[in-house]
């Protein structure tokens, strides 16, 4: 039988990693693109020569890793700086997966990618569905606030660089909504819901 394949994707401090956790536990493979591209880019990661010689030293840290934080600044700056970075992470992140994905055997398999919809041509294709986890931009600034040393400015300048809630809308076949008044019972509820609907379609193929 062909593999049930979901991309599963939503905007910065959306609660993502709270439902493909909540998804582990009921046993489905989660295959992380994050994961998978920060591994690339850690020293001596499969992508940072490649990143060295496009974007130059400066872009490389002291461990050897890519410089996070300057390659963010650069893709607000430069237009054409993130097609560039994907041409090189992209790849090897499709690579991995695949791998994965061959070695998975749960009923369904999960692809956690943050920028499936700004790439949604691509990978539209490969899934059967695709779930965004919604969350209102209040809710996304306060999460990552609470997490991460970054600052609202900085904070609003990722969400306005990733696609709108209004574009990930459009193309969602299922919506978990995680913004204000959903506690952790709520989410729980709504993501075995889903993966009851999701184990119920992986069988008829």
């Amino acid at each position: 039988m062909k593999q049930f394949k979901i991309g599963l994707t939503g905007g910065i401090g959306s609660g993502k990693s709270t439902v493909t956790k909540l998804l582990e536990k009921l046993g489905i493979v989660i295959i992380d693109a994050d994961k998978i591209s920060r591994a690339s880019t850690a020293s001596g990661g499969e992508a940072i020569e490649a990143i060295r010689v496009a974007f130059g030293d400066a872009m490389i840290d002291d461990t050897g890793a890519l410089d996070r934080a300057k390659m963010r600044e650069l893709v607000f700056q430069e237009a054409d700086a993130r097609q560039r970075l994907e041409a090189i992470v992209h790849p090897i992140i499709q690579a991995h997966m695949r791998i994965q994905a061959e070695q998975a055997t749960s009923a369904y398999v999960v692809y956690d990618i943050p920028l499936l919809i700004e790439s949604v041509e691509r990978y539209r294709p490969q899934f059967k569905r695709i779930c965004v986890v919604d969350c209102d931009e209040e809710t996304q600034i306060s999460r990552v606030q609470s997490r991460s040393q970054l600052t609202v400015d900085e904070i609003r300048r990722i969400i306005a660089s990733q696609a709108s809630r209004a574009d990930r809308l459009v193309h969602a076949d299922d919506v978990i909504h995680n913004g204000v008044g959903v506690d952790l019972a709520e989410l729980q509820r709504q993501v075995h819901q889903m993966h009851e609907c999701w184990l119920e379609l992986s069988e008829k193929g």
